[in-house]
């Protein structure tokens, strides 16, 4: 019996060796071919960047990171349907275009794939079909790169990094349930929800832990959180005979949370630093249906917000402390270009290895939460002035972007192209929902109508008065309405009348422009508007992008002089009104005027082009010098003594605006040859020289002493820009008779406040207003 189950045995085994030996030596000797799918990574998870340069954050050459190592893919068979599936890897919603030929540049190391063949709705690049993993015959002259859609994917990981995890439960969605009623924003405390599928569920608490609770606070734009009281969640429900019914409601309520079986998650594992839920390691709850929580209850967190969200007014005060850190440029509270303090002066931070952790940490640095992208390239516009740090290197756990590492920074690292930005996660306040635009051609503009409440307690839309509607107001109403910026504001609206809505709940609007919303600005008590018609009230146009203009303040304090201009050469700029009062009595044509000359060089730093609000047809023409004003006013020039009062001025229309210079790579639109167009492009410059007529201040009438001069562009606020506290520059200034000085020239904004103090005896302008 032993022998002939022996051989029973070898039978099988030589069956089994005839017919699987030569396929797997087959296997090992027969080259992949084109056309194979792409072999699956074993150990190592596939990720994706964009890199190269000229670029945007969104578009690149792309590079795979496989068996540790970075390398490009070939641009041979490449198409819209393999940059799709890149670009959802990426983090991006889709893809828009992308190139061959190596136009990001020449990338380095391996060629991972060639001959990529999807059909656009694989989940990875390596389900599309391809030559395999290194089996390349390209150059890389031939590396491919993607454009993708600026539209995020929710609940992403990275935002140029991206570790591609193909799970069917990643969460997008959370949210915080209040149990008890309120009406107060933002909501700090609650049950913990996800998005599944249709509806809300629960996560069991069973193991959770304050790290955990730091993420969701994070993700809900709060920069920190509390210890939550379980006991008040676990209040049985017939906890006392003698409630009162507010307390019995409330027991009721809870009972009935406890009562609810809706939980899909059960365990959360995170270290704390992640910046959403979805890059913690999750459990789900096996199958379809939710399960119970066994010896648990439902996750409830509570966050504390930062101080631009709280309400009790002494708590703000306490909770505000001058930061070394701000952001600006940005469309919204919370989002900017990253600039930091140091030496008593503001510079920016280089994108070099800027990621989600090193965003995080000044996102929360500034009162919100994690961030939700780590911008580079510039994104929120070019600052001035220097860079301060370099390769930022984040734990995530840090209380300050001062106490990660950093590298200083020299001439040749970095430009300002390179200015690193995030967008930070804020709370959700509910705001959008008390205003509206109507009538229209396009959701960015049309009539603002805002919701009010009457005696009765009865909620009816209405309108806002026109008179003395600006831009500072429109920018607030693009803010709280979540469309960026402020093109114009509008006094006097011809909208197609689509609601019906004829009654003016709202006069007097008075913003500082930086409010969230515009029932956080001054306003009437009650309506006073002197025209009443529908017609009269105050409309907007909104845009996603602004323009940021700044003046080049050493240019300014190097190029200064005194002229005296002999009276016959200066009836021109007398006709311009370019000269003090007491040259109208003057002795003409002999004499002379002492003049303060200077260069002026005006950058648009910004993200849009800046344009006059007046269109062409109402531009003027000055027979004098032979151009149109576009604008009425577009600089001042004072100087100041050092109370502050002002001891003489000068003005500059715009003589002419125009692109005079601009940064390499950068094309003139501009030139006011010939009625051409006016303005100034993004990354160009409009230089008025120290010899132009009218660039100059008349000080004949000064005595010797010491001064301000200060010199403030756009300070109408005639034309929408993405910051207005850096158009006002200042230097100090002496003059003794016969020569004059300048030093410590500076925008209004570039010192900290302690410096600025030092620098002035008088109370200090930080905007373009005039003092």
């Amino acid at each position: 019996m032993k022998t002939s189950r022996w051989w029973q045995q070898c039978s099988v085994i030589s069956f089994l060796l005839a017919v699987w030996l030569p396929a797997w030596i087959m296997a090992q000797t027969t080259p992949p071919t084109q056309g194979t799918t792409s072999p699956k990574p074993q150990n190592d998870r596939l990720q994706f960047r964009l890199v190269g340069y000229p670029r945007k954050h969104n578009e690149g050459r792309i590079e795979v990171f496989y068996k540790g190592e970075w390398g490009t893919i070939c641009d041979d068979d490449f198409s819209l349907s393999n940059a799709n599936v890149l670009c959802r890897q990426l983090g991006f919603v889709s893809a828009t275009g992308w190139t061959h030929s190596a136009k990001y540049g020449k990338g380095l190391g391996k060629i991972w794939l060639d001959n990529v063949q999807c059909n656009g709705g694989e989940k990875s690049i390596e389900l599309c079909k391809s030559r395999g993993w290194g089996n390349s015959d390209c150059t890389h002259d031939e590396d491919a790169g993607v454009v993708c859609k600026d539209e995020r994917l929710p609940g992403f990981v990275d935002s140029n990094i991206i570790d591609v995890q193909m799970d069917e439960n990643k969460v997008e969605k959370v949210r915080l349930r209040p149990v008890v009623p309120t009406k107060k924003m933002p909501i700090t405390e609650g049950v913990v929800e996800i998005k599944y599928r249709n509806g809300w569920v629960q996560i069991c608490d069973v193991g959770w832990t304050s790290k955990n609770t730091r993420v969701i606070c994070g993700m809900l734009g709060f920069p920190d959180e509390k210890k939550v009281n379980k006991n008040f969640y676990k209040l049985p429900p017939k906890a006392k005979a003698r409630a009162k019914p507010f307390t019995s409601g409330l027991n009721k309520r809870l009972n009935i949370e406890r009562q609810k079986n809706q939980y899909h998650l059960h365990s959360v594992a995170c270290v704390g630093t992640e910046v959403h839920l979805a890059a913690c390691p999750l459990e789900f709850n096996k199958g379809n249906a939710t399960g119970s929580c066994k010896g648990g209850m439902p996750v409830v967190v509570s966050c504390v917000p930062g101080p631009q969200y709280v309400h009790n007014n002494g708590l703000k005060k306490k909770l505000k402390t001058t930061s070394m850190v701000r952001l600006k440029g940005g469309a919204k509270l919370g989002e900017g270009r990253v600039e930091v303090l140091r030496n008593n002066e503001w510079g920016t931070v280089c994108d070099d290895r800027w990621t989600l952790l090193s965003a995080s940490v000044v996102c929360r640095e500034l009162g919100f939460g994690s961030a939700k992208e780590a911008l580079t390239g510039a994104r929120m516009g070019q600052g001035m002035g220097p860079i301060h740090m370099n390769e930022v290197l984040c734990l995530g756990t840090e209380k300050s972007m001062w106490n990660c590492g950093f590298k200083n920074i020299t001439s040749e690292d970095c430009q300002h192209v390179e200015d690193a930005a995030v967008r930070c996660n804020t709370p959700y306040m509910a705001l959008e929902n008390s205003i509206r635009l109507t009538g229209g051609r396009t959701r960015y503009e049309g009539r603002v109508e805002v919701l009010s409440t009457e005696a009765n307690g009865t909620r009816i839309w209405g309108l806002i008065c026109g008179g003395a509607w600006s831009t500072k107001e429109a920018m607030v109403a693009c803010r709280q309405l979540g469309l960026g910026y402020a093109n114009h504001g509008l006094q006097e609206t011809w909208y197609w009348d689509s609601s019906n809505v004829t009654e003016m709940v709202m006069s007097g609007v008075k913003c500082t422009g930086n409010e969230m919303s515009l029932s956080h600005c001054q306003h009437h008590r009650t309506v006073s508007c002197q025209k009443t018609a529908a017609k009269f009230s105050a409309g907007v146009i909104c845009s996603e992008t602004a323009s940021d203009l700044v003046l080049n303040a050493p240019l300014v304090q190097q190029s200064v002089y005194i002229e005296d201009r002999p009276l016959h050469m200066l009836y021109c700029a007398a006709e311009e009104n370019c000269l003090s009062k007491s040259a109208a009595s003057a002795n003409w044509p002999y004499g002379h005027r002492r003049l303060l000359r200077f260069s002026s060089q005006i950058h648009n730093i910004g993200r849009a082009d800046f344009r006059p609000k007046a269109g062409r047809h109402s531009w003027v023409w000055h027979a004098c010098h032979g151009h149109y004003h576009s604008m009425d006013i577009f600089t001042h020039y004072d100087l100041l003594s050092s109370n502050g009062t002002k001891v003489a001025e000068g003005h500059k229309a715009s003589f002419c605006l125009e692109d005079t210079e601009c940064h390499e790579g950068i094309s003139k639109r501009y030139e006011c040859a010939n009625f051409g167009e006016q303005g100034i492009t993004v990354g160009c410059w409009d230089l008025y020289r120290h010899d132009i007529d009218c660039q100059w201040i008349d000080i004949t009438d000064i005595k010797p002493g010491n001064y301000i001069l200060q010199i403030v562009i756009n300070p109408n606020f005639e034309v929408a820009e993405s910051d207005f506290t850096n158009n006002a520059m200042k230097c100090n200034c002496k003059y003794d008779g016969h020569r004059i000085w300048l030093h410590n020239c500076h925008m209004g904004d570039a010192f900290s406040e302690e410096a600025e103090r030092r620098f002035e005896k008088y109370p200090g302008q930080f905007n373009n207003q005039i003092s």
